[in-house]
């Protein structure tokens, strides 16, 4: 009970004032939309910056870890998609959305403030491994196969210059490509700017997951309860299921384990509905899905924590 109460608890007490905020206290709707428009654009990508500059990227960086975290992520994708095509009859670019719902947790607005909750600022190592590759891998993932079930005939020369252009234009990948830059180079950084960046990021957690409280307030359930509740499952039971299962067999170290898994116990991010907004297909299956999932993660999470050592 400790872990649910002084580690996840917290955690979703924003996210809840944000959604009370929206709801009873007439906070403009539109201000949660400018306030994670801040946070996604411009702190978190240089909490991401800052947190890549320093990356031990030996260290954080282990195959094993992000074998078992990403074998897991695409298990769920794919059993997403299939689920969806062959249980609930949809069609291929409403599979994909939905099997991008599976694909994405996230890692970054509830894996981190977990971890860092649970097991203190020095665990994050293997979190910020994962988040490196994360927006890069998946979202580069799912624009592909979105784009081929979008196909039909239309030449794939053109495909890469759309993916090329939906991933490179995402605030957070650049906050992570420019911080793996100066990592790798060992360009100096300015003392101050590093300050700044810090005093900027440190605001980027908590704004989100106020944000994000009311964010979920504006997509309630609308329906496709049955479709929604197959997301939560392999969300947030498959891919950690298969992370843990992994890290074990593969002798991911304790730090990474604890990284992996409750990376992986995550529900799907607002990058779940962001993705389907984007093409435009399954967006109430993805918010539902996102606000489903988000609440039953304060007791998923609690269990997968007494997993953990």
């Amino acid at each position: 009970m400790s872990a649910l109460t002084s580690v996840i608890l917290p955690v979703f007490l924003v996210i809840g004032f944000g959604y009370l905020a929206v709801w009873k206290l007439r906070f403009p709707p539109e201000a949660t939309d400018t306030l994670m428009g801040f946070a996604q654009t411009f702190s978190l990508p240089l909490l991401l910056f800052a947190a890549m500059t320093r990356l031990d990227l030996a260290q954080g960086f282990q195959p094993a870890l992000l074998l078992s975290f990403y074998v897991g992520a695409f298990v769920s994708f794919a059993a997403g998609i299939a689920g969806a095509r062959v249980i609930f009859k949809r069609d291929w670019e409403d599979a994909v959305v939905i099997g991008f719902a599976c694909l994405f947790s996230n890692s970054l607005l509830l894996g981190l403030p977990i971890t860092e909750r649970a097991y203190g600022p020095d665990a994050l190592t293997g979190n910020y491994a994962i988040i490196a590759l994360h927006a890069p891998v998946l979202l580069t993932s799912g624009i592909v196969v979105m784009e081929l079930a979008r196909a039909r005939g239309t030449p794939l020369s053109a495909l890469p210059a759309r993916v090329a252009r939906n991933v490179f234009s995402n605030g957070l990948i650049i906050g992570i490509l420019t911080g793996l830059a100066v990592n790798l180079t060992g360009l100096p950084m300015p003392g101050v700017i590093m300050d700044a960046a810090d005093l900027i990021a440190r605001a980027g957690l908590p704004a989100a997951l106020f944000a994000l409280g009311g964010v979920l307030y504006r997509y309630r359930p609308e329906g496709d309860i049955r479709v929604a509740l197959m997301v939560c499952l392999l969300a947030l039971g498959l891919h950690p299921a298969i992370t843990w299962t992994l890290a074990h067999f593969t002798g991911v170290d304790t730090p990474g384990l604890r990284s992996a898994t409750v990376t992986a116990a995550m529900a799907p991010g607002v990058n779940a509905y962001i993705f389907a907004n984007m093409y435009d297909r399954a967006k109430r299956v993805a918010a539902t899905a996102v606000l489903i999932a988000t609440g039953l993660t304060m007791l998923t999470a609690w269990g997968w924590l007494s997993l953990l050592p």
